[in-house]
């Protein structure tokens, strides 16, 4: 299978608030969306963790 489960971690608070799926063969690089981060309050960035 292509789309595969990953981990969204704060990189203010380094803690794993989301999950979501990505296609493998389409975005072979790691994602990041800006999202909230209910432990700081505001919007910040999350990327992908292993």
């Amino acid at each position: 299978m292509a789309r595969e489960i990953v981990t969204l971690v704060c990189t203010e608070c380094k803690r794993r608030n989301y999950t979501t799926t990505k296609n493998k063969r389409n975005t072979p690089d790691k994602l990041a969306f800006k999202k909230y981060c209910r432990f700081d309050r505001r919007h910040t960035l999350h990327r992908e963790s292993k």
